[in-house]
């Protein structure tokens, strides 16, 4: 969970205006990069040594491991490889929150699809129209039982989806897949990469692009409502990155009924500050979030009360093993507090307190980078920490292979009945549908 948490233009700004480097592929390593890699590794490194939550790295021994690392780079033929050597030092913490940001790539790249786990086990929920993966005929429902030879599990999904997305994009994936009837088959899915253009005039007409680009994603990322006869109002929250204010906004709205259900499924959290309004605005007295364990003495987080203007009535909080961070603290509170049911899937158990750092390589041409480390773990009024373990719901609701086939949504469907509202699966399948980023 960011402290620090830079949203809206300015950060488009950066991705768009920051020099950009090829990395995919064995793209070969000159001297010079080969000094910038080991001078990256060395900058992170210290900060790592200065600000990591744990001056005793979990028993790991951090220099012997950066050396290591280092003899590597100074082996290594590929930059994209050099790269991923420094992403392996952070790796190696096992942190949800500690890892390496490389530089920003020349183009984007779309699988065409997209995983979640459910239970334990890995399926497609999602495949965008139109790529090489709709055209295999990949389907929601079908399970994934490998990708490059790897098998998808709880702990290692997000390893793979950072390896495969962000260190070193593939032009295509062979999967292994079953389908809901229960058949398998291999299927070779090519990767779509979409060029960027190397902006740096944001005067001229080019900075249109940038504005449409930042306008799609704050319409993606905007919170949606729905309502169930007249007493149960839906809240679908995709991430608490939004403006304190609009928070409180939420919760004005909230109040309207007698009865709420907040969907954080796939949430990946966001901002404190936004956190903490949406949970003052459940509760009438102020509560306490969590103590902040670090290397130094912290305040715990506590989220002070709206008071009379908070919302009083029933609460259901829908979880799955994507919701992380912030959705998972404000889940696990409801619980602890007693203050309503969390219904779904265990989540994903990625809660620290992080912050990001940004470093430059460069005179002429800058090669700018950046590395998110952990500045302290969060524990519970259980005294417990999320971390690795998630939030166990309530009452463990999944959909199966064949809801998802059919594009039924069970979770929520429950949600509503418990409220004494009537939603089918088919008809809550069909209240937030979910709209792809722009090409």
């Amino acid at each position: 969970m960011n402290r620090n948490y830079s949203c809206g233009l300015l950060a488009v700004f950066f991705f768009f205006l920051c020099p950009m480097i090829p990395l995919a592929g064995a793209q070969e390593m000159s001297n010079y990069n080969r000094v910038r890699v080991l001078t990256m590794l060395d900058k992170v490194s210290k900060d790592i040594q200065k600000h990591y939550y744990d001056p005793k790295y979990h028993g790991l021994d951090w220099n012997a491991t950066v050396q290591e690392e280092r003899q590597k780079i100074k082996a290594e033929t590929s930059l994209n490889i050099a790269m991923a050597h420094i992403a392996q030092a952070l790796v190696s913490l096992n942190d949800s929150h500690t890892f390496f940001l490389p530089p920003p790539r020349p183009y984007i790249h779309d699988y065409g699809f997209q995983t979640e786990m459910i239970g334990d086990k890995c399926y497609i929920i999602r495949v965008r129209p139109g790529t090489d993966a709709a055209a295999k005929d990949l389907k929601p429902g079908d399970q994934l039982l490998a990708q490059e030879g790897i098998a998808p599990s709880r702990e290692i999904l997000w390893k793979m989806e950072y390896r495969f997305n962000v260190l070193r994009p593939a032009p295509g994936l062979r999967l292994i897949l079953r389908d809901p009837q229960g058949q398998q088959r291999q299927v070779d899915v090519a990767a779509k990469f979409k060029q960027l253009s190397d902006l740096k005039d944001i005067t001229g007409e080019g900075i249109w692009d940038v504005v449409r680009d930042a306008e799609d994603q704050a319409h993606l990322m905007r919170p949606r409502w729905s309502e169930v006869g007249e007493d149960v109002q839906i809240l679908k929250l995709p991430n608490f990155v939004i403006d304190p204010a609009q928070a409180e906004g939420l919760v004005d709205r909230a109040r309207k009924r007698s009865a709420l259900i907040i969907d954080l499924r796939e949430n990946p959290g966001g901002a404190v500050d936004t956190l903490k309004r949406l949970l003052g605005g459940m509760f009438e007295n102020d509560v306490k979030i969590a103590n902040r364990v670090g290397r130094k003495e912290y305040p715990p987080e506590i989220a002070k009360s709206r008071g009379h203007a908070a919302f009083a009535g029933k609460l259901v909080v829908l979880v799955d093993s994507r919701s992380a961070s912030a959705a998972e603290l404000f889940a696990r509170v409801v619980q602890l507090e007693k203050r309503g049911v969390v219904m779904g899937d265990r989540s994903s158990g990625s809660v620290m307190e992080a912050k990001r750092y940004t470093y430059d390589e460069g005179i002429d041409v800058k090669l700018f980078y950046g590395a998110e480390i952990t500045e302290a773990d969060l524990v519970m009024s259980d005294g417990k920490s999320l971390e690795g373990r998630g939030v166990t719901p309530d009452e463990a609701v999944l959909p199966t292979a064949a809801d998802l086939a059919a594009g039924r949504d069970p979770v929520l469907a429950r949600a509503a009945a418990i409220l004494g509202a009537k939603l089918t699966p088919e008809e809550a399948g069909k209240l937030f549908p979910y709209e792809w980023p722009n090409e």
